[in-house]
């Protein structure tokens, strides 16, 4: 169907809708005596408001909304309440002014079923398809069934059962008639398939909606659950003897208004306190009224004709009021914030969410979502504190105008949790505090990740280095030790072919042979001094370290104050660090001098690199590949790096590793 032809369609049952109701309200009010003398017209001019009501919400969803069938059965039921009106005003107009009207009894008769398909599209199909004009699941689609098939034979068999009654039904239509004939079995089995089973199941359902609902959704049937919890109220209220049904009224008014609202446009306003308190008053009225009904009744039954029941009821509410209360504050807080029930809660989940073995993006994604659930915000997103700036480490929902609060730990600043607020549940101090307060728990979980994080980064990077040493010393070999040796293959071989041919050349080649092979020893041991040097191993750190101070670009000084030795792994990566710093004294400071001091005290190796050189400002300059290298390798052995830098002032670096003398 066209989205024009559905508009049209969508006017036409609304225009019917609206001409029956007016044609019967003008038949009322004509007649209005008559309608007084049964006591019809709050009832008429109720049902005429709520076809109306359901009529002008019908038509705009329907026509806006096509494809979603709220809009359509919305309509259906405001035809059916409007036939309500028409008949009774009819009636009433046969009675009063018209006798010769014809088919009065059909007009009168027609009013004791026409009701059943209205109330019962309200109270199964509209509970069971808002929002989105499906069951919450597949396994829900036999409620609907069921709902159809009663309202079937409960109009059927209620108009079957009365029709013998309808003369009855004309001089007196307050209901004072009995139903007769074969209709009335069918008649009571679909009432009670349609109000006491499909009724009660589509009630369920929109429990069961609501709990599986993203926050999009709840959102729609925050409106909807407004009027029916006004409704409830209503309900509540009409038990108590005195009471109107006009809270009721409303509440069904609503209804409609609420369904056209939550479909097209919910966020126009903030109505979760107004349900929450609806709700709660609904909850303590329906408590009141029962705990009183069946408290006068047990002991009026015990002491008949006395007053101590109804003293025996108000002692009794008096004493259970106040839990009472409490107990129905947080089954409001339920059914209306759900996950956001109280603070405590939220942070007793988020705690048992991140305490699991999880891995990193899984505990930032859990963390995001308790974020965004527990607070009611739009989207939610995770930052990490790396180096100087903030990096986006996880994000969920909606990006909007946010809210962030920084998390810390020990100190440290370790990222930041921001929110995302609807336009129509803007941020409050209760809230705020709820985000810091997940702030303060979120602090270790973000050192941890971003310690996993620091460790798979490390070892990435130990790993190229490992691999780029590899290709150093092979290339090394390729280029240095490799060529001289070929070289010295082909020149024995022309060695050999000269052996008694021309000694004086014999003895110039073999003098070459000679040097070429000490060269490429010398190199070999180049080699080997790059990857573990010999006067390392044979005299320890102060005396390879002085060694290559002698051949360093920038006059180098060491003091190591009488050192002791150590472990061959401890010994090569100071080694290796210290060297890695005087490189880039000699390329990067522009340096007149640099100084080494080794120092071994409380357990712990330390040396640093001291320059005068131009230095650098650490917060604008984060670590090149040679300082990140050097702090990976002593992060290994449990050490840290520490550089100390400004521009004009120099450089110090400074490492510092547990460590042993070695007997």
């Amino acid at each position: 169907m066209s989205p024009q032809v559905s508009r049209r369609l969508a006017f036409a049952f609304g225009g019917l809708a609206v001409l029956i109701v007016a044609a019967g309200t003008v038949m009322v009010v004509t007649a209005l005596d008559a309608v007084r003398h049964y006591g019809a017209a709050p009832i008429m001019i109720g049902f005429a408001a709520l076809s109306l009501s359901y009529a002008l919400s019908g038509v705009v969803v329907a026509s806006r909304r096509p494809s979603n069938p709220v809009g359509w059965i919305m309509l259906l039921i405001a035809v059916s309440e409007a036939q309500m009106v028409l008949g009774a005003g009819y009636v009433a107009l046969y009675t009063q002014h018209w006798p010769a009207a014809p088919l009065p009894q059909i007009a009168a008769w027609s009013g004791s079923w026409a009701w059943i398909p209205g109330l019962g599209g309200i109270v199964t199909f509209l509970l069971l398809l808002f929002p989105d004009g499906h069951p919450p699941t597949p396994r829900w689609r036999w409620v609907a069934w069921t709902a159809g098939i009663g309202i079937l034979l409960g109009t059927v068999g209620t108009a079957l059962a009365t029709w013998s009654s309808r003369d009855q039904i004309l001089v007196d239509p307050s209901g004072n008639y009995s139903p007769t004939g074969i209709g009335v079995p069918f008649s009571v089995l679909g009432q009670v398939m349609l109000f006491g089973v499909a009724g009660v199941a589509s009630i369920v359902s929109v429990v069961v909606r609501w709990r599986r609902a993203g926050q999009e959704e709840r959102k729609q049937l925050r409106w909807f659950l407004f009027a029916v919890s006004v409704v409830g109220v209503g309900l509540a209220l009409s038990f108590i003897p005195g009471s109107s049904f006009f809270l009721l009224g409303i509440g069904l008014l609503l209804m409609p208004i609420s369904i056209a609202v939550a479909v097209l446009k919910y966020r126009l306003y903030d109505i979760d306190v107004v349900i929450r308190r609806a709700v709660v008053f609904g909850l303590l009225a329906a408590f009141i009224t029962l705990m009183y009904a069946a408290i006068v009744g047990v002991v009026s039954l015990r002491f008949s004709g006395s007053q101590a029941g109804s003293f025996v009821a108000a002692a009794t509410l008096a004493v259970l009021f106040a839990p009472a209360r409490d107990r129905a504050r947080r089954i409001a807080d339920r059914l209306v914030y759900g996950k956001r029930a109280t603070p405590y809660e939220v942070l007793a989940e988020f705690s048992e969410r991140v305490g699991g073995a999880y891995a990193a993006d899984d505990v930032l994604a859990r963390m995001a979502h308790v974020l965004m659930e527990g607070t009611g915000a739009q989207g939610a997103r995770v930052l990490l504190q790396v180096g100087s700036e903030r990096r986006e480490a996880v994000s969920v929902g909606e990006r909007g105008e946010e809210t962030t609060v920084e998390v810390t730990h020990q100190g440290q600043e370790l990222g930041a949790l921001a929110v995302s607020m609807p336009a129509a549940e803007p941020m409050n101090p209760a809230k705020e505090q709820l985000v810091e307060d997940l702030a303060a728990q979120a602090g270790l979980v973000l050192r941890n990740v971003k310690l996993i994080e620091e460790l798979k980064a490390s070892r990435q990077r130990l790993v190229a280095a490992q691999d780029e040493e590899r290709r150093k010393i092979e290339r090394n070999i390729h280029d240095g030790a490799q060529q001289q040796l070929v070289a010295l293959a082909v020149q024995l071989k022309l060695a050999a072919g000269m052996v008694g041919k021309d000694p004086e050349k014999e003895r110039t080649l073999l003098e070459t042979l000679g040097t070429r092979a000490n060269d490429a020893l010398e190199d070999l041991r180049d080699l080997a001094r790059g990857i573990y040097p010999p006067l390392l191993a044979d005299k320890g750190l102060a005396a390879a370290l002085e060694a290559q101070a002698r051949r360093a670009a920038v006059p180098v000084t060491v003091e190591s104050d009488a050192l002791g030795r150590f472990s061959e792994d401890i010994e090569a990566t100071v080694y290796f660090c210290t060297l890695e710093a005087l490189n880039n004294v000699a390329k990067y400071a522009d340096a007149g001098r640099a100084n080494v001091r080794l120092t071994d005290a409380d357990g712990h190796l330390r040396f640093e690199v001291q320059d005068d050189g131009d230095g650098f400002d650490p917060n604008e300059t984060g670590y090149g590949t040679g300082l990140q290298g050097m702090a990976d390798r002593l992060a290994s052995l449990g050490g840290e790096l520490i550089v100390t830098s400004a521009p004009g002032a120099g450089t110090t670096v400074e490492g510092r590793l547990p460590a042993e003398v070695r007997s």
